[in-house]
């Protein structure tokens, strides 16, 4: 089996941008070892901030309680024991020790030569030893260090081989890398070192990060260091979810990860950074398990010809079909069996070219709008909602929360609630809740909210609103269009209303 070390919380943070609170670092990592299952979690660097020291005692003290706590590690520095003692002081047993992996980073960064390294990395070793510290040891540039300074690498292999090193960890600092010479690389070190064990740490620079791990794994290194959503400094680290992918089908290698529990903690850790995983990103884009095109529709009505071993149920998803220009009648169809909506084919191919000349238009097509695209391409007459926002008024007051009142027809009967929210929309949202809950109403949980504004800055755009929500287990989108933000909301949640009124 593969050790997977994910160090989303120290190697990822080092990306722009991004710092984790002390709840949310809390939270990070409960998810990677409780829900997915990673071996182990590099949580912090030693001796960073009063700050840092306080969230990583707290993690501590929750992995103790819970039997985690051999499987949280801390980078360290050669420092005469100090790393060493900040980790001890939170909690931790292991130490991550960095050192150096190359001939140019000891003589031209630390200017000693390597002799003078080796005897303080001894000397931290047994200091750590001395304290009860399990080591694990980073050779810091080793990439540029095993491909221009081999004997070098050679040396301090040798005479630290037989230290008391748990992993000598393989990291590929400046993404140099590329498959071919990850492959030479990782093999010269288990072949002349077989009995040790070996991490690789890729680092993304030419978009070769997940390749190349895939490779050292192939030679025999036996942990690979990953991040979720590929987080991490300069271009990122390699991702954890194509990572896993990768040796589960194309390696055929087990690891403990619950592939079904990838897409969730993706999302959380998206929302912690602030930084949106890109739609098309592999395994937990937005994107990647939405057929665009009518004819691979066709093809997986027709015992799935467009499928691969990649399916979205392993990752806790589900398989889309798009709505735009290059819909055909099974995209068509897909959505609407969905909906439980049954047409004629005359009135499919009515509905189709309706999508096809809106996608034309680059307008955004969801499920949702499929009910008014086909009452006003069948011709009848105006859809008759079972739900109506009669009015809404919000008041802003300087220093106080924004208020919202909102007067709703349900079946016929007018209801109103006034609520007061952290913004217009969840002023306005949480007023509507309140007739909900009132009638025992069920409500579904918005997942995600995003606000397309035009470029150009003009006042008088249109804005698109689209909102994710999930509702009994299933998850679909809703828009609104409006020169306001806020309208354009609170149409899309009429679409929405309206829509699980029949779920």
């Amino acid at each position: 089996m593969i050790e997977i070390m994910d160090t989303t919380l120290r190697d990822g943070e080092q990306t722009s941008g991004v710092s984790f609170s002390s709840q949310e670092k809390m939270s990070i990592a409960h998810l990677l070892l409780v829900d997915l299952g990673v071996n182990r979690i590099e949580i912090a660097s030693a001796r960073v901030s009063e700050g840092e020291f306080n969230t990583v005692k707290k993690i501590a003290d929750w992995a103790k309680a819970t039997g985690y706590i051999d499987r949280l590690e801390v980078l360290g520095f050669v420092d005469n024991g100090a790393s060493i003692d900040w980790i001890k002081e939170v909690g931790c047993n292991t130490i991550n020790l960095l050192t150096k992996g190359s001939y140019k980073h000891v003589t031209e960064q630390l200017r000693k030569t390597p002799e003078q390294h080796l005897e303080d990395i001894k000397r931290e070793i047994n200091i750590a030893k001395e304290k009860g510290l399990t080591v694990n040891l980073y050779l810091e540039d080793w990439s540029n260090g095993i491909l221009h300074s081999e004997d070098y690498v050679y040396f301090l292999m040798d005479n630290l081989k037989d230290m008391p090193i748990k992993r000598f960890m393989l990291p590929d600092t400046l993404g140099i890398l590329n498959p071919h010479t990850t492959w030479r690389a990782c093999r010269r070190m288990t072949k002349r070192y077989p009995d040790l064990h070996f991490d690789f740490h890729a680092h993304n620079d030419y978009d070769l990060a997940v390749a190349n791990v895939m490779v050292a794994v192939e030679v025999g290194v036996q942990g690979v260091h990953v991040t979720i959503n590929g987080l991490g400094e300069r271009a990122g680290n390699a991702s954890l979810s194509s990572v896993v992918s990768i040796l589960h089908d194309h390696l055929k290698m087990e690891t403990s990860i619950k592939e079904d529990h990838i897409n969730k903690v993706s999302r959380v850790v998206e929302t912690y950074s602030g930084l949106n995983i890109a739609a098309n990103q592999p395994i937990i884009g937005e994107n990647v398990f939405t057929q665009c095109a009518g004819i691979h529709a066709d093809g997986d009505q027709k015992n799935n010809l467009y499928f691969n071993d990649l399916s979205p149920e392993r990752f806790g998803r589900i398989r889309e079909y798009a709505l735009g220009k290059l819909s055909g009648k099974s995209n068509i169809r897909k959505n609407i069996e969905a909906l439980g909506i049954e047409l004629t084919e005359p009135e499919m191919m009515k509905v189709t070219n309706r999508v096809i000349e809106l996608g034309d238009k680059k307008e955004i097509i969801t499920q949702a709008d499929l009910p008014y695209i086909i009452s006003d391409v069948l011709k009848n007459g105006e859809r008759e909602d079972k739900i109506k926002i009669m009015s809404f008024a919000f008041l802003l007051t300087k220093g106080l929360r924004p208020t919202a009142t909102v007067r709703v027809e349900i079946d016929g009967v007018e209801y109103e609630q006034t609520s007061a929210g952290d913004g217009q929309y969840h002023a306005f949202s949480k007023a509507l809740w309140k007739i909900y809950t009132k009638l025992d109403k069920e409500k579904p949980d918005l997942v995600n909210y995003v606000v397309i504004i035009p470029p150009g800055g003009r006042t008088d755009a249109l804005v698109q609103t689209i909102i994710t929500w999930n509702f009994k287990g299933k998850e679909f989108k809703t828009k609104g269009l409006d020169a306001d933000q806020t309208e354009a909301a609170v149409k899309a949640t009429i679409k929405m209303l309206n829509l699980i009124e029949d779920m």
